[in-house]
């Protein structure tokens, strides 16, 4: 797989999101097969992993830290700080202060099996903590060796300019897709073309209802957090296939299957975009994977914007108390 660049962190093309494993969606994967699915990844060019000790919680970075254990010195490993969890899971909000950064540092190099991670990312701006704090204490951290690279989940342009004054921002993260496309409109990807920083769309298959597999019939669990989203309420997504339509039109002319438009779509946006999807299952994988592959001409590029400039997508991208928790300008 080709290779693309966050900052000076030279990493694969695509990525693997490892959140799903635990259950996020539905059932979690037994560990042996989100092992080899991991594993499965790496074999098929994968470099860059990313979790985050929220994810379990703390049970992803364990899972990927063992998976990735026999060729450690072969990929990228990310994850992230920004919540307050106690150590029987539960939350208490957010939580960036500089002593309780290092405390999530050291647990998470444990958990990961590794002597330093290579890309961390603040996973919500805490507005109670000084984003020059943040980034500072990040620096002592590189400076110790125990963190390469520096990245910032979901926020602002203004936060971002600021954070990569005190220490370079190697990845923005956010939810980047073709039904969520806040970061062309609120300055994010401007800054991050501006300063040099890479930037790695989150969810970019719109948690599945972009690759033509979910529609308004489609039962969610009541345990899966989509159950909770306004955007994939029966209405909303009776709505919302209209855009499914028209990637699916592109697709059968392109001879590939949806999800690898979409992901392709992400990709041509800019040369320093690598999107994360995840999946649990391995024909999935190799389908994602298989959007490296996809070329989009000029006429493709225009009439995937053309069509969706012309459908309104309905509902919020995550829940308002989720929603809370973004950085905003």
């Amino acid at each position: 797989m080709q290779k693309r660049n966050l900052g000076t962190l030279e990493v694969s093309a695509l990525g693997y999101g490892c959140m799903g494993l635990d259950g996020s969606y539905n059932a979690p994967v037994p560990r042996p097969e989100a092992i080899g699915l991991i594993r499965a990844a790496f074999d098929r060019g994968v470099t860059l992993f990313d979790t985050a000790e929220a994810y379990g919680p703390f049970s992803n970075e364990q899972l990927l830290g063992e998976a990735v254990k026999p060729f450690r010195d072969q990929v990228q490993i990310a994850t992230k700080f920004g919540f307050g969890i106690n150590p029987d899971g539960s939350r208490y909000g957010l939580d960036s202060r500089p002593e309780h950064i290092r405390e999530v540092v050291d647990a998470s190099l444990l958990r990961l099996r590794v002597d330093t991670i290579d890309l961390l990312y603040q996973h919500r701006v805490d507005p109670a903590v000084p984003i020059e704090d943040v980034a500072g204490t990040i620096k002592q951290l590189v400076d110790a060796g125990k963190v390469q690279h520096y990245g910032l989940s979901e926020a602002s342009a203004t936060t971002i300019r600021r954070a990569h004054t005190v220490h370079p921002v190697a990845a923005v993260q956010s939810e980047y897709s073709l039904w969520t496309r806040d970061v062309e409109h609120n300055g994010v990807l401007d800054a991050c073309e501006a300063l040099g920083i890479g930037f790695v769309p989150w969810s970019p298959l719109g948690a599945g209802f972009l690759t033509g597999a979910i529609d308004a019939a489609t039962p969610i669990d009541a345990s899966d957090f989509r159950a909770m989203s306004p955007r994939f309420t029966t209405e909303a997504r009776a709505s919302n296939m209209a855009l499914v339509d028209l990637i699916k039109a592109v697709a059968r002319r392109k001879n590939t299957t949806p999800a690898q438009i979409a992901l392709a779509w992400l990709m041509a946006q800019r040369p320093w975009i690598v999107p994360i999807p995840g999946t649990t299952k391995l024909h999935r994988l190799e389908e994602n994977l298989g959007a490296a592959d996809v070329e989009l001409t000029a006429g493709n590029l225009h009439e995937i914007d053309e069509g969706v400039s012309r459908i309104s997508v309905e509902g919020a991208r995550l829940p308002e108390a989720v929603l809370a928790m973004t950085d905003k300008d």
